[in-house]
């Protein structure tokens, strides 16, 4: 049928239709059939010589423990509310009861590494771990409003306390009462007008001359291109104990959130500037993984990937070319950052009251948060 795998990922078959690309992203046997006539593919397999005994075949519904359906304004939207109902009865089966609902999935200022309450016995340990691992499904499939508390949670598999799986029971408490919680996919470039650009001169730098790495045997950009933007920040002392910060990252391709990271950085910073570059460079790390994804995929990029930071002295210092640097320990990762700025295929912005995604970041609050779509 003259599909080929993708160099971005091997599991996605693609096929240049002259103007735009299909694509089929393939699990175990599950298809999962992007074109703008499914049908005519669903005929080829089904028909002569092939024979294959497809069911379920239709508009996307259920995929690896996730809904798909569309909201009032037609758009696809995706929940793993059926995966959290199975996670609720799971629940009741080791508990004896329904999950209490909660608001929030920790409490304020909670610091579950204070924790001194017992540890747990082998088989508690065991449901703990289950636990975790199915909250962090949850997250894969778009629940990323309770990374952080999962991530930090986790860190405890090995020898957890009964207060730690008091916690995850909250988590799943949480996840039980915002159940209609969604993430829509919004196609529409964003508005980035009010965003305050600055683009300097690094002829006469050390990055002078630096560019971005193409590969040579990416297909040929087609159909409509996308806006890459990142949202990076850091949580400053988030672990007591350590003292190391948690570098909070959500990646948009135009309104829509498609990758999302939340994980402690490996050293303790004595200030904010320290964990906010730390993050930053973690971020364009990513970034640069994302540009290649998409070109692997045949998507044309608009312009450069923008990143969103909310620490001023952080976005100055990198695009800024005459600015210094004052904190030698981390002189590496504000050159990599630099560095992209200077090829030109990336824009840091600061990003403080006024979002320069506003239907975007606003709504997915009120998506994640209240499960309104």
């Amino acid at each position: 049928m003259k599909f080929v795998p993708s160099h971005a990922e091997p599991d996605i078959w693609m096929r240049d239709m002259g103007d735009h690309y299909e694509y089929i992203a393939t699990y175990v046997d599950d298809l999962t059939i992007a074109s703008r006539n499914p049908q005519a593919i669903i005929d080829v397999l089904e028909g002569e010589p092939n024979n294959f005994k497809l069911k379920g075949t239709g508009e996307i519904d259920v995929l690896l423990g996730c809904n798909y359906f569309r909201d009032d304004n037609g758009r696809l939207c995706y929940s793993p509310k059926n995966y959290l109902k199975k996670m609720g009865n799971q629940y009741k089966l080791l508990f004896g009861v329904k999950p209490k609902h909660y608001a929030s999935p920790l409490e304020e200022n909670d610091h579950p590494e204070l924790d001194e309450s017992d540890f747990l016995d082998e088989d508690e340990t065991r449901i703990y771990q289950s636990l975790i691992g199915c909250t962090q499904w949850v997250i894969q499939l778009g629940r990323f409003d309770m990374s952080v508390h999962v991530m930090t949670l986790s860190s405890f598999r090995a020898k957890p306390r009964r207060g730690h799986l008091d916690r995850i029971k909250r988590v799943i408490g949480y996840l039980s009462k915002m159940d209609r919680g969604a993430v829509c996919i919004r196609t529409d470039m964003p508005d980035i007008s009010d965003a305050e650009i600055n683009r300097y001169d690094w002829s006469k730098t050390v990055y002078a001359g630096s560019e971005e790495e193409i590969p040579h045997d990416i297909p040929t950009p087609k159909g409509k291109s996308v806006k890459l933007v990142t949202h990076a920040d850091s949580n400053l002392m988030h672990n007591i104990l350590d003292g190391k910060a948690v570098t909070g990252i959500l990646h948009f391709v135009n309104q829509t959130p498609f990758d999302w990271y939340s994980k402690k950085q490996a050293t303790a910073e004595t200030a904010t500037y320290g964990a906010e570059e730390l993050a930053a460079r973690t971020a364009i790390e990513q970034s640069r993984a994302n540009r290649l994804t998409f070109m692997y995929l045949g998507v044309p990029i608009d312009g450069p990937s923008i990143l969103l930071g909310d620490n001023e002295s952080v976005v100055r210092g990198a695009t800024v070319p005459h600015r210094k640097l004052n904190k030698r320990h981390l002189i590496l990762s504000w050159h990599y950052v630099r560095q992209a700025i200077a090829t030109g295929t990336y824009d840091y912005v600061t990003f403080l009251a006024r979002s320069i995604l506003p239907t975007s970041l606003a709504s997915i609050g009120v998506i994640v948060m209240y499960g309104a779509c």
